[in-house]
């Protein structure tokens, strides 16, 4: 029987896109739900996020018993979690983006504003860039994905940062601890890469 992949449906992620990259990943059976129940039983738990913290801490975070069922079956039964993009960034502890909102606080940090010392760096950070692990994760290599933000997560402990790129200076590209994997990246756009990335998290046994 092949295991669940619960991809969160919160109204803000790329689901069609994650949805189908994952499915040529090799998934067997991507539930996207909304469905606290579904999450917490599933076997791996994506969180994807498209647009402004705030607007997607709120959304998840209104889901009744989404939260919950996150925090028992991410942080106590340990099972391998992914965010992409905004779904990484609430990992942190707060962003800075339209005011200050709460995250999920599961890495320490806070998601701040792109600030180039180079005025003639585009902002957002758009297209593709390089991936530069920091440390031998099994799910990270070097080579090239594809970004588009313009707010970055300022890691409070550099133990968690898996990954970095450099877009006017070194941004995190993937943070991490234990069960929990995050990737400012997307590799349902980043072709090969991202491909071979999901297959790994798909096989991953943290």
């Amino acid at each position: 029987m092949s295991e669940t992949i619960a991809l969160i449906d919160f109204g803000a992620g790329n689901l069609h896109s994650v949805h189908n990259a994952l499915m040529a990943a090799g998934a067997g059976n991507v539930a996207v739900t909304a469905d606290p129940v579904i999450v917490a039983q599933a076997d791996r738990i994506i969180l994807p996020g498209v647009g402004a913290f705030g607007a997607c801490r709120d959304a998840l975070f209104a889901i009744d018993g989404m939260i919950d069922a996150l925090e028992q079956r991410v942080g106590k039964d340990g099972v391998p979690f992914l965010g992409i993009c905004v779904g990484m960034q609430m990992l942190a502890d707060k962003g800075i983006e339209y005011g200050a909102h709460d995250g999920l606080g599961w890495i320490g940090g806070t998601v701040k504003a792109i600030e180039p010392a180079d005025e003639r760096i585009k902002i957002p950070h758009m297209g593709w860039n390089d991936v530069t692990p920091t440390a031998g994760h099994e799910l990270l290599e070097s080579g090239e994905a594809y970004y588009l933000h313009g707010y970055h997560f300022d890691v409070a402990d550099e133990a968690d940062i898996l990954a970095t790129t450099s877009h006017g200076g070194s941004l995190v590209a993937a943070v991490g601890r234990d069960n929990i994997v995050g990737v400012q990246f997307h590799p349902e756009k980043s072709q090969a890469y991202g491909l071979a990335f999901l297959q790994q998290f798909l096989e991953w046994k943290p």
